[in-house]
């Protein structure tokens, strides 16, 4: 299959479906980022097998899917089904999910002699002696956590959360609030008689440098904050 056409397939009943679509287009229908199937589709017609151009029967069609309407079926197909990327779009995703699980550890990971997070940069020449197979479908999150695994024995990592008590001054609570809470999850809070906030934020590790920045930033140097039991 040529970069200009990939293929879209989907096993149901024990038969296959494919759908020979517009690569980047296709990825974008996936993604949410457009919804117009027609754009995606390079041929209106459902294939056992796109390369060999070998359409299914309506009865097949209609068996597996309930209908015979090929757009229908294609929605289900790239919704459902596995796309065949390109090597540009996989190596594109392969580096956005790197890029992603590097940040994830920066923030969530601290280093257990000096409770600090460890520098991106420092994570990303440690990734590469490790020689991780990056997934691009792989949640972040869990590949993350069997990277840090196999990082320790090179670069000492705990990811551990903790709780900070945070107080907003009435003048710029309300702006604040926002901000404060993308860094966790509030577990108490309270608006005080005198306008100003109080809350307690449960954040990883690593967030908590960048957290005191933010607080530092959004109340002119007048938010307090400290870690809590």
């Amino acid at each position: 299959m040529s970069e200009k056409y990939t293929v879209a397939r989907l096993t149901k009943d024990n038969e296959h479906f494919e759908i020979l679509v517009k690569p980047q287009k296709a990825l974008d229908y996936r993604t949410g980022k457009i919804a117009g199937i027609t754009e995606v589709l390079a041929a209106d017609f459902i294939f056992s097998d796109a390369n060999k151009g070998t359409k299914v029967s309506e009865e097949q069609m209609r068996k597996a899917f309930g209908t015979t309407d090929p757009l229908k079926i294609a929605d289900i197909i790239l919704k459902k089904g596995t796309l065949q990327l390109t090597t540009e779009q996989r190596h594109k995703m392969i580096e956005d999910k790197r890029k992603q699980i590097i940040d994830f550890i920066s923030r969530q990971a601290v280093d257990p002699k000096t409770n600090l997070p460890h520098p991106p940069m420092r994570i990303e020449n440690a990734m590469e002696q490790i020689r991780y197979p990056i997934d691009p479908y792989k949640p972040v999150e869990e590949q993350a956590k069997e990277i840090v695994k196999l990082l320790r024995p090179i670069l000492p990592l705990k990811i551990e959360q903790i709780s900070v008590g945070v107080r907003i001054p009435a003048e710029y609570s309300a702006r604040a609030y926002g901000a404060m809470k993308s860094f966790g999850t509030i577990k108490k809070e309270e608006w005080r008689a005198d306008g100003s906030w109080y809350g307690v934020i449960e954040m990883p590790a690593g967030s908590y440098a960048s957290f005191l920045n933010k607080l530092g930033d959004v109340t002119k140097g007048s938010g307090e904050a400290k870690v809590v039991t």
